[in-house]
């Protein structure tokens, strides 16, 4: 696989993407680990798209949040919350934290918060 990360602009004047090029003589090894890295990113972007789970990795941006903080941010039932909570943490972009009878979530690392990001300059920023 080559990958050209230039982001100088080309001979039309445009910025090149910084996605990779793709070889037609690539090896298996590289097609294999292409279509496992797709698997992973099919995965997440699951995992992401529902409004209520969005909204979720929203307030966890901003730090961890107990589950009653969460009902109450969202004005949702904590059912509704805790099924949205579960789906996070089986796709493994929250962690849970008890203490005493609450629990807590977080983020387990930075990548909801890059994609909310984009997110959010995609389709909340007013410009």
């Amino acid at each position: 696989m080559s990958l050209d990360m230039s982001t100088e602009p080309d001979t039309h004047g445009t910025t090149p993407s910084r996605l990779p090029v793709f070889d037609p003589d690539m090896c298996p090894e590289d097609i294999d680990k292409m279509m496992r890295n797709a698997q992973a990113a099919s995965n997440f972007l699951k995992a992401i798209s529902h409004e209520g789970r969005l909204m979720i990795l929203c307030h966890l941006v901003s730090g961890e949040k107990s589950v009653t903080e969460l009902e109450d941010l969202l004005s949702a039932r904590q059912a509704a919350v805790s099924q949205q909570l579960s789906r996070l943490r089986l796709e493994g972009l929250v962690k849970p934290r008890r203490e005493g009878k609450a629990i807590y979530y977080s983020l387990t690392d930075d990548r909801p918060k890059q994609i909310m990001e984009v997110v959010y300059d995609l389709f909340c920023r007013d410009d």
